[in-house]
């Protein structure tokens, strides 16, 4: 019985000793890319490593969709095979022979099928098909590079914009406060050219790069206005209008805006009935901006001294939008041009007119025309109305 025992103590720790013999696995990382023929990044499939040239595989990753791969294999040296999804699994797409993992680094293979041992071996009809879908990706990419030069234009452009629009406050700025008028005005002029000269510069060759592009024509047809070239800016507008015309996707914004830009220019050159009919049509196209485009008309109106049409606009801005304050404000000195004396000195407003000034101090009692409003009234000898109170969030 002892002799037994013995024998079966010495068969486990045989069966146990080579466990502890056995020595670690040296690991090492790999990672690369891998290119379809196109030359573009391979978006599916696998990468396998074989220890025998392909009639095993010991280790697979998968590739992304940005055409990489990585993972950690045992050291040594492997064929860097590449399988699509619909690979069978006795074949390959490509073969990388002799790639060497080494134990703690991370080796870099990659995998290019657009080489051109790969392409030479191809089929020719496979070639020639390869060749056509290169020619494409070529237009496209050349399409997605002045795409993407315009989109950085016309942000330029929108700063540009925006600079001329603040250039009476650069004025100041740059001048000082005890300036006078005249030289304010002369660098605000000076700021404005400059601004929209270099947007018209780059919205003339986005526009000859992209002529499909309405909202190019439209930006152009801005700057064009800002440098009172009226000619100029209509043939933009209206290129702008033909684009939308034919585009499957209509931008109503952009419409809007081209015809309000038409608006402006008729208004400036003395067609009152076609600029109605253009701000018209503008605010009837793009009816979330009505009140900010009929606003725009009266202010122009304002700017030219047509005092009528200017009441008029008013009237339209504040039926879109009655919770704004410069309509009303603008709404009355339209109509105040027809104010009378009586004997007493005293101002008569015409109808309408109070009732206008009235609203603009209840919206907006510390506005920026509140006293020139507040001594209006006073010659009418009115009252002022507090009693109105404007929504919070509407104030203009």
């Amino acid at each position: 019985m002892k002799r037994t025992i013995s024998l079966w103590l010495g068969l486990l720790a045989l069966a146990v000793l080579p466990a502890f013999a056995q020595a670690p696995k040296s690991m090492g990382k790999i990672h690369g890319t891998v290119t379809a023929p196109t030359g573009a990044p391979e978006t599916e499939g696998t990468i396998n490593l074989s220890p025998d040239g392909g009639k095993t595989t010991k280790y697979s990753f998968k590739v992304t969709a940005a055409g990489t791969y990585s993972g950690e294999a045992e050291e040594g040296t492997y064929a860097i095979l590449f399988r699509l999804p619909t690979t069978p699994p006795d074949k390959m797409v490509d073969e990388i022979p002799s790639v060497k993992i080494l134990a703690g680094q991370d080796v870099e293979a990659n995998d290019d099928m657009s080489r051109k041992e790969f392409v030479d071996a191809l089929p020719a009809e496979t070639k020639k098909q390869l060749e056509e879908i290169k020619k494409k990706n070529a237009e496209a990419m050349k399409t997605n590079a002045v795409i993407k030069a315009i989109n950085a234009d016309i942000l330029v452009v929108l700063q540009d914009f925006k600079a001329a629009n603040q250039a009476p406050q650069e004025a100041i700025k740059a001048l000082g406060a005890s300036a006078s008028k005249a030289d304010i005005d002369a660098k605000t002029a000076e700021i404005k050219t400059a601004k929209f000269t270099d947007a018209e510069s780059l919205m003339l060759k986005d526009s000859a790069l992209k002529p499909d592009a309405a909202v190019l024509w439209d930006q152009l047809g801005e700057a064009q206005l800002g440098l009172k070239k009226y000619d100029e800016a209509t043939a933009s507008y209206k290129k702008a209008l033909e684009v939308e015309a034919v585009d499957k996707k209509p931008n109503l914004a952009t419409q809007g805006a081209a015809h309000a830009g038409l608006g402006e220019i008729y208004a400036r050159t003395g067609k009152v009935p076609d600029a109605e009919a253009e701000y018209d049509q503008a605010a009837k196209l793009d009816p979330t901006r009505a009140a900010f485009y009929l606003r725009n008309e009266a202010v122009i109106f304002s700017q030219i001294g047509n005092a009528d049409a200017q009441a008029e606009a008013a009237d339209k801005a504040i039926t879109a939008d009655p919770n704004q304050a410069l309509p009303y404000y603008l709404k009355g000195q339209g109509l105040i041009q027809k104010a009378t004396v009586d004997q007493t000195g005293k101002m008569v407003l015409p109808p309408g007119c109070e009732e206008a000034y009235q609203k603009y101090l209840q919206l907006d009692p510390n506005g920026q025309f509140a006293n020139d409003v507040k001594g209006i009234l006073a010659q009418a000898n009115t009252k002022i109305d507090t009693s109105y109170k404007a929504p919070k969030g509407k104030r203009n």
